[in-house]
């Protein structure tokens, strides 16, 4: 039997895991059936749509399926039986929207309103939403899962990962060009219906795919607590 749990010393050390497909392929045909009949004006289109946010108010389903007992059992062991979702974005790379990600960490958090608050700013608003970077303990308390809705090989620009950079906090530019000399990127293609966990810490990066067809990926952050200085999530599902 596979064990589909979400390995923790990876985790905690690497600051991500692969899961294998964990999602049965009836419940994953739904779901991107679901997602290509959505008619979203704040979508952002090359011909097709490529990119979507805020897919907790535009698509209901997406919640359920943030909800189910299949992704939280991959959630839970890590934040707790207490966590919820705060962001849901879908993201599709393919020969109409080929693009290059540099190595960043994920910084910005989707919240309520702006409020001026001790620790937080780079504040900015995306598809209408309020986004502001947080204090880093906040980040380290998130944790992202990136389920694959096609299948995800070398050819189609798979994430690229530097293992422990999730433990250095928030870095600046000259620290990520200094990790990036000294480790190795780990390429981590996922399976249609498998997952990758990461920290938002981890510094990642991905290449234009090469590959003709799709890749889907439906992007989950969790957290387990409430925010600190009166800020509030924007979504607690």
């Amino acid at each position: 039997m596979i064990d589909r749990r979400p390995n923790k010393i990876c985790l905690r050390d690497d600051g991500f895991a692969i899961v294998p497909p964990f999602v049965a392929d009836a419940s994953m045909d739904q779901l991107c059936g679901t997602l290509a009949s959505v008619d979203d004006p704040g979508a952002l289109r090359r011909g097709e749509v490529y990119a979507m946010r805020s897919l907790f108010d535009s698509v209901p389903e997406v919640g359920d399926f943030a909800r189910s007992v299949a992704v939280r059992s991959l959630v839970e062991p890590v934040l707790g039986e207490g966590c919820f979702a705060v962001k849901a974005l879908l993201l599709d790379k393919r020969p109409e929207a080929n693009w290059t990600v540099p190595w960043h960490q994920d910084l910005a958090i989707a919240v309520r309103e702006r409020v001026e608050a001790a620790g937080y700013g780079g504040w900015s608003e995306k598809a209408g939403v309020p986004h502001v970077i947080p204090p880093a303990g906040v980040l380290e308390g998130v944790l992202t899962v990136r389920i694959a809705l096609d299948d995800g090989g070398a050819e189609n620009g798979p994430l690229l990962v530097l293992p422990g950079a999730h433990g250095m906090g928030r870095l600046r530019d000259a620290d990520i060009r200094c990790y990036r000399d000294r480790v190795a990127p780990v390429a981590c293609p996922v399976p249609r219906g498998g997952a990758l966990l990461m920290h938002p810490l981890l510094l990642h990066a991905s290449h234009p795919s090469k590959s003709p067809g799709h890749r889907r990926v439906l992007h989950l952050e969790y957290a387990a607590a409430p925010l600190p200085g009166g800020v509030e999530w924007r979504w607690r599902v």
